[in-house]
């Protein structure tokens, strides 16, 4: 009987190799799904925004563009996903008794897997997401007949806040088309008997995120 209770208590404190890889699958995917959470994050105020004037819901863009016009919006919310991803990879050590320099290297593939994540998913919406959503109602300017083109280099924090100046320059009446190239290039037509170029320039938006003709 004795011999019994020692085998299955040296059994409860070495799990078979095939429970270790579950808990190492099972952490994996919780880096992953985390990862995605946190990168999405500093961009909820522009996927909304974006979400928004695509639908053409004004109401709700009108609700959204004090925020998005805020030029520490976007600093504050890639701190605070970071900081979210952070506290979390934390937790983690400390559930799992882990929360030492020992213990961080021991997890480094769960740490790595939700930093990674992070990073992956705020290039993503960079570079991929943000640049065609914004171009969805635009085409590249073709000809007409009085019409002028004009290249704006805009010093907006990230291409999420593309659809914010779009909107805004496609309000003016007299702009047909505004295509805009990551990261911070928008290219504008517009007829010259209708606006000009210094109506464009005097955008409210631009007061918070410099205006410069690069071409035109």
């Amino acid at each position: 009987m004795f011999i019994r209770m020692n085998s299955y208590n040296m059994w409860m404190k070495k799990k078979p190799a095939c429970c270790n890889n579950k808990k190492v699958k099972l952490h994996k995917k919780a880096g992953i799904i985390e990862g995605v959470l946190y990168g999405l994050l500093p961009h909820t105020g522009c996927i909304a925004f974006l979400i928004f004037s695509i639908l053409g819901i004004t109401t709700a863009t009108a609700l959204l563009k004090p925020i998005m016009s805020s030029p520490i919006f976007f600093n504050s919310l890639i701190i605070i996903s970071f900081g979210f991803a952070t506290l979390s990879a934390a937790l983690y050590l400390k559930r799992n008794d882990s929360l030492s320099f020992a213990g961080i290297k021991s997890s480094w593939k769960y740490l790595a897997i939700l930093y990674s994540i992070t990073i992956l998913v705020n290039f993503l919406m960079f570079n991929v997401v943000f640049p065609f959503a914004a171009n969805i109602n635009s085409v590249k300017a073709g000809y007409l007949v009085n019409a002028q083109n004009i290249t704006l280099k805009v010093e907006i924090p990230c291409s999420g806040h593309a659809s914010l100046i779009m909107d805004e320059l496609k309000a003016i009446n007299g702009v047909d088309n505004v295509y805009f190239v990551s990261p911070n290039i928008f290219q504008i037509q517009y007829e010259t008997n209708m606006t000009s170029t210094s109506e464009i320039l005097n955008l409210d938006i631009f007061n918070t995120y410099e205006a410069n003709i690069i071409q035109g």
